[in-house]
């Protein structure tokens, strides 16, 4: 696990979330069980962590949800989804991870990728 959280880098938890957003906690762990946003627990206190680039000024970033589904869907959990879109992929038309790809606006590139990979 200790990969992904250094490979992510920037992380953020659902109180830091709510400030930032200016929506209560109950809402940002509305997105987190409702899947718009994915969390883990790491750390010597297991403090449920979200990778900050998951989320937008006004909340989470609206193209993740369906690509965290279309994985899900292909059997992925939430370690090896977040693991997928920060890890490097020299198939995509922009340098770098498909996070990188989804924040240049290549949503639809990044989930024919997904479903290559997932099915």
């Amino acid at each position: 696990m200790q990969e992904v959280v250094d490979l992510v880098g920037a992380w953020t938890t659902v109180p830091d979330v709510a400030e930032r957003c200016g929506v209560p906690l109950s809402r940002v762990r509305q997105w987190v069980a409702d899947r718009e946003l994915l969390t883990l627990r790491f750390g010597e206190r297991g403090v449920a962590s979200i990778p900050a680039r998951f989320v937008g000024d006004e909340g989470p970033r609206p193209e993740l949800r369906g690509t965290f589904t279309l994985l899900a869907d292909g059997g992925m959990n939430d370690l090896e989804v977040i693991r997928w879109l920060f890890t490097p992929d020299d198939a995509l038309s922009v340098d770098g991870a498909p996070m990188d790809a989804l924040e240049a606006g290549f949503k639809t590139e990044v989930r024919r990728r997904a479903q290559i990979l997932a099915f």
